[in-house]
């Protein structure tokens, strides 16, 4: 309507919106444009996120289990929870139900070793009655059955000493067994966890007695992934990571703002997924970065939270991605291509080397 014809209609020209609407149309529509320019210019770096724990790089520096080696009574600990101890160090002596047993084994070996001596000398008296034997059968004044008993003789005399060996071996090994009662620490550590149960009961073989807990481990966290995500992972991806018990601020796609964060980097993938259908990855200190956390903050076991980066997308890409669920990555990066070249031209060559059509 133009000013003219306004004229004609004083009321409705005397009119005019409340500030208040004015307000929040201006509100609505800075709002909208902010809304459209951070999903179509704000970049956002691609995570995928997984929760586990923290774990030892080595096999061998996890917690061990401390067994008893031989069946009987445990007589004595020589430590107690939370002790320090060294390789080789007495953890607890077992003791047969039997305790006479080492005694008696003793005098049964000494009896053994008897019974040999008087084997040999038979024996050694056995091979003289042969040579004299044959001796005078050669001369023709033995008969050819004097001889062939002169050499039945000296095969039983062997025979019985190697009876005698084979008891006396296991005389051995049974002393062997029972010398193994005192069970010692396999390796530097900390005790945790006795199996006071264990203490004046009968234990048996492989019966844990105590867990020793090394101290100094190279660290590595273990992550449980998504399987939409692993398959677009790679060895060397960068990981930040959220340790239990250490303040932090998370902004996943915007980790140059965050606080209280620890960079990885991924060291290996698992090749299957869980019962859960989740993967394993193990995560290592980022090369170049700060260190993780000190031992008596981050241990062994402790939960952590971490996110695996990816590219770098737009807000609105990201978006888009979480609500259609796709990948972390959606299509192949350059990246992704040039790894996908090199393996290709790395089975060329090895199909070169075997002779094998490429």
């Amino acid at each position: 309507m133009s000013p003219d014809q306004l004229a004609h209609f004083r009321t409705l020209s005397s009119l005019r919106p409340p500030r208040v609407t004015v307000a929040i149309a201006w509100i609505l529509t800075v709002g909208i444009a902010a809304v459209i320019f951070i999903l179509f210019f704000v970049p956002w770096l691609q995570t995928a996120q997984g929760r586990g724990q923290v774990v030892s790089l080595d096999p061998t520096d996890r917690a061990q289990d401390v067994t008893a080696l031989v069946p009987g009574r445990v007589e004595r600990w020589y430590v107690h929870d939370g002790q320090h101890v060294k390789r080789g160090d007495p953890i607890a002596r077992i003791i047969d139900l039997d305790p006479n047993l080492l005694s008696r084994l003793a005098a049964e070996r000494a009896q053994v070793e008897a019974e040999i001596a008087s084997v040999r000398q038979s024996q050694a008296v056995a091979q003289i009655d042969v040579s004299r034997t044959r001796q005078l059968y050669a001369e023709g004044l033995a008969s050819r059955r004097d001889y062939e008993q002169a050499q039945i003789k000296v095969a039983d005399s062997g025979a019985k000493l190697a009876e005698s060996r084979a008891k006396l071996n296991r005389i051995d090994v049974q002393l062997n067994r029972q010398s193994a009662q005192l069970v010692r620490a396999p390796r530097d550590g900390r005790i945790q966890n006795l199996n006071a149960a264990a203490g004046g009961a009968y234990v048996s073989a492989g019966t844990a007695l105590a867990v020793v807990a090394p101290e100094e481990v190279q660290r590595a966290v273990e992550l449980l992934i998504d399987g939409r995500d692993v398959p677009l992972l790679r060895p060397g991806r960068p990981v930040r990571l959220e340790f239990e018990g250490w303040p932090a601020i998370q902004f996943s796609g915007w980790p140059s703002v965050a606080y209280g964060f620890f960079d990885g980097r991924v060291r290996t993938i698992d090749p299957n997924a869980n019962a859960q259908g989740l993967f394993r990855i193990l995560v290592e200190p980022a090369p170049g970065k700060p260190a993780w956390p000190e031992r008596r903050f981050v241990r062994l076991g402790g939960k952590v939270q971490g996110w695996v980066q990816g590219e770098t997308v737009t807000v609105g890409y990201e978006l888009w991605r979480q609500l259609n669920d796709f990948p972390l990555e959606f299509g192949q990066t350059v990246n992704d291509k040039q790894d996908d070249k090199g393996a290709k031209d790395d089975d060329k060559k090895i199909a070169a080397k075997a002779g094998k059509p490429k």
